[in-house]
């Protein structure tokens, strides 16, 4: 009997700091509109609309003295662990990020050496054949990790992948953009290991896009509201609108190829594991993917959320939600044996991508 190598999970950790920022700690900031001009809106009024819409009502902050590379290593020494496996069987480490190591004093990149590199080193591993590298892809980066992992585990170039998402965004988000109560910091990785088998288990398929003619600078680096000046720092701005409109007209589409191609329907899947951006935007997404398989009535049970008290933490987010899934941290979620489920993002690009992966 031909066997096939399948990808499967077999570790998860991550990494939530302790310190806690609810959204009364933004009452006395000073939001701005891009052209620097006041809101005429109370800092009250903002934060309770801010609220309604992205359903996030507090989030994590890392601490002064810990930089992504640290959180990284921190959730993957979790995951290495989770798995039993020896660290120096490791074949890659990717770490996903956009922004680098940045310190709290000084919002400038650090991403030399790599932040994969950092994490080797970290974790003392001497292998010099665990080939560590950095994937920047916007907030489906470390999705996107999971899926080059499949390729080298499916062709027999690898027998086990460390992924690792990792972020500090509260350091690089603008102060005077309300959009700032958005993001938050934290890592999550995931041990991938190579499983010969007959059986349909492990990664089943994926999809993946970028749209870059009209799209890429949704998200993008620009001086903060309150200054003009050439030498202010660059922080990250968004267009909302634009993302929330681009993410519920394709995500969906994405998450269907990805299905179409594992040969399931949308009634095959147990739950979807979608970015924490926005809840109202992650709800409409799951309810445009039903209507696709014209599902009217979804089960809010399906999609998981950690936006309410994780914020967004970008490539973190999903690998954190797997792992404390995983280790029965969230109520009423789970993931056993035969379950299939969907691990989607999207994000600065504009990149959108999709997993679609039963447990064994």
């Amino acid at each position: 009997m031909a066997y096939t190598f399948r990808s499967v999970v077999t570790g998860t950790g991550s990494y939530i700091p302790s310190k806690k920022v609810t959204n009364a700690d933004f009452l006395d900031r000073t939001f701005l509109n891009a052209d620097g001009s006041p809101f005429d809106k109370t800092n009250e009024e903002i934060i309770q609309k801010f609220e309604e819409i992205t359903g996030i009502k507090e989030r994590r902050y890392a601490a002064d003295d810990m930089l992504a590379s640290d959180m990284g290593a921190i959730a993957g020494e979790k995951a290495l662990d989770d798995a039993g496996l020896n660290r120096e069987e490791l074949d890659y480490i990717i770490v996903a990020h956009n922004f680098g190591d940045v310190r709290a004093d000084n919002p400038v990149t650090d991403m030399v050496p790599s932040l994969a590199s950092r994490v080797k080193q970290s974790l003392k591993i001497k292998n010099p054949n665990c080939v560590a590298y950095d994937l920047p892809f916007g907030c489906p980066g470390w999705t996107q990790g999971i899926i080059q992992s499949n390729y080298y585990l499916q062709s027999g170039d690898a027998s086990n992948c460390l992924v690792i998402g990792t972020e500090t965004l509260s350091r690089i988000c603008d102060p005077n953009d309300r959009d700032s109560m958005i993001y938050a910091d934290g890592a999550g990785a995931t041990i991938l290991e190579a499983r010969e088998t007959d059986d349909n288990i492990g990664i089943l398929s994926h999809a993946a896009r970028t749209d870059a003619k009209e799209e890429a600078y949704f998200l993008r680096m620009e001086p903060p509201f309150d200054s003009t000046s050439a030498d202010a720092p660059l922080y990250m701005h968004m267009d909302g609108r634009k993302l929330y409109q681009y993410a519920l007209t394709h995500v969906p589409d994405l998450v269907k190829m990805g299905l179409n191609k594992a040969g399931l329907k949308f009634d095959d899947v147990d739950k979807v594991l979608i970015h924490q951006a926005n809840a109202k935007m992650d709800a409409a997404i799951l309810k445009r993917l039903g209507k696709l398989y014209e599902k009217e009535n979804i089960s809010e049970n399906i999609m998981p959320m950690t936006i309410s008290w994780l914020g967004n933490t970008s490539v973190a987010t999903v690998p954190t939600m797997l792992d404390l899934i995983l280790r029965g941290q969230m109520d009423n979620h789970h993931i056993g044996s035969g379950d299939t489920i969907i691990l989607a993002s999207v994000g600065a690009g504009m990149n959108i991508n999709a997993v679609v992966y039963k447990a064994p």
